[in-house]
C-alpha cells in the first residue's frame, strides 16, 4: 500500500488517529461513530439503511447510502476503514474496498476472527488488515441502538497473526502494517476499550465460550421457558430476563456469530452438555444434590470477574481495569514477544 504520512503523526508520543470511515452503522459502527466524534476525530460512514441514514443525519453525523463514494472519499483522505457488518457481508464489502479504497488501512469489529482473515488473505490484502472485536454490546440493533460509551473498560481484541507470522519467518514487519495496528490500538482507546492482543484461532475458541455459546444457551433456555405456558411466562423475573437477554438479538446475526464458529462452539458444547447431564443425575438422585455443579460455578465465576471491569478495592474515581497491562513501543526490538506474552496473560497493551 502507499504510506500514509498522516499516519505517523503523535501527540504527546502517541498515535492519533486518521480521519476514520466506518462501514456498517449499527449497534457497534454506530456506537464507534459517537464515540470518535465525541473525541473530535474526523469520521464519515456507510450504511445501507435509508431510515438510519436519515436518523443518523438528523443527529448530524457524515453518513451516505452509496458505498462506492464513501470508499473513494476513503481513499483520497487515506483513511482507517473499518468493517462492521454482519459476516455475510464482508466479502463484497472488501471487493468494494479493493476496487475503491486500495490504499487504505483495514480493520474490523466482525466478532469471528478466522472468516475474515481467510477472506482478507484470498484477496492479498494482508500487508494492510489488522482484525478487531470489541467485546461489548446489547441485543439491540440498528443505529437507533447504538450509543456513545457502549464500550467503555470493555476488552477490544486485536489480532496480530501477520506479525507473528513475519517474525517466525525471519522477515521484518512492514511499517505500514505496524502504524495500522498501532490505529486500530489508538480506535480502541478513544473508545474507552482495553486493547487485547489475540491470534485469531485463539480468539475465535475464547468467544465461543464466553459470547457464542451463552446465546445458543439463552435460545434454548428462551424456548424451554416459553413451552411453561402464560404462567411460567407471568412469573419469569430478573434470573431468567438475565440469562435469556441476548436470545432478543437479531436472529440473523446470532446465526452468523455461531454459524461461521461452529467448531469451536461445538467443541464448547461438547464440555458443556455433560456438566447438565451430570446436574440431572444429581437432582434424579434419592437425596439431589448439586454442591458440585453450584460450587464449581460460584468459583469460576469469582475468579473471572476478578479479570473484569475496575478492581473492587479501587478507592479512587477512576477506575482501575484488572487486566495487567504491557506498554509496548511498536516496530521495537522484542515487541511481538511482547504480544504474545500479553496474549498468554489474557492482558492488555498500552502502545507507543
Amino acid at each position: 500500500m502507499s504510506g500514509n504520512q498522516g499516519s505517523n503523526a503523535r501527540v504527546g508520543g502517541r498515535r492519533t488517529l486518521p480521519t476514520t470511515c466506518i462501514i456498517g452503522l449499527g449497534l457497534i459502527g454506530g456506537s464507534i461513530m459517537r464515540d470518535l466524534d465525541a473525541a473530535g476525530v474526523p469520521v464519515y460512514g456507510y450504511t445501507h439503511s435509508r431510515s438510519g441514514m436519515r436518523d443518523a443525519a438528523r443527529e448530524g453525523f457524515d453518513v451516505s447510502d452509496d458505498l462506492s463514494r464513501v470508499l473513494s472519499r476513503a481513499s483520497s483522505d487515506h483513511a482507517l476503514i473499518v468493517i462492521a457488518v454482519p459476516m455475510h457481508a464482508v466479502e463484497d464489502v472488501l471487493d468494494s474496498i479493493a476496487m475503491y479504497a486500495p490504499n487504505c488501512g483495514i480493520t474490523d469489529v466482525v466478532s469471528v476472527k478466522k472468516p475474515v482473515d481467510e477472506l482478507v488473505r484470498a484477496r492479498g490484502m494482508r500487508e494492510r488488515y489488522v482484525g478487531g472485536h470489541p467485546m461489548s454490546g446489547t441485543e439491540d440493533s440498528g443505529w437507533g441502538a447504538s450509543r456513545a460509551g457502549l464500550f467503555t473498560r470493555a476488552a477490544w481484541a486485536i489480532t496480530y497473526d501477520y506479525a507473528k507470522e513475519c517474525e517466525d519467518a525471519g522477515r521484518r514487519v512492514p511499517a505500514d502494517w505496524v502504524d495500522i495496528f498501532g490505529q486500530v490500538c489508538e480506535l480502541a482507546r478513544v473508545c474507552s476499550a482495553e486493547a487485547v492482543p489475540v491470534s485469531v484461532e485463539k480468539h475465535d475458541e475464547a468467544v465461543a465460550r464466553v459470547s457464542h455459546l451463552p446465546h445458543v444457551l439463552a435460545e434454548a433456555l428462551a424456548v424451554v421457558g416459553d413451552r411453561g405456558g402464560t404462567l411460567a411466562q407471568s412469573l419469569a423475573a430478573g434470573s431468567f430476563r438475565g440469562a435469556t437477554r441476548v436470545a432478543g438479538t437479531e436472529p440473523e446475526l446470532v446465526r452468523a456469530m455461531c454459524e461461521t464458529n461452529a467448531d469451536a462452539v461445538v467443541k464448547t458444547l461438547d464440555e458443556i452438555i455433560p456438566l447438565l447431564q451430570d446436574a440431572r443425575s444429581s437432582l434424579a438422585a434419592t437425596e439431589p444434590d448439586l454442591e458440585q455443579l453450584v460450587g464449581a460455578g460460584y468459583r469460576a465465576v469469582t475468579r473471572m470477574g476478578a479479570r473484569k471491569g475496575a478492581r473492587a478495592e479501587s478507592v479512587s474515581p477512576i477506575k482501575i481495569s484488572s487486566r495487567p497491562v504491557m506498554r509496548i513501543q511498536l516496530g521495537a526490538h522484542g515487541w511481538v514477544k511482547a504480544l504474545r506474552q500479553t496474549e498468554s496473560l489474557g492482558g492488555r497493551i498500552d502502545v507507543f
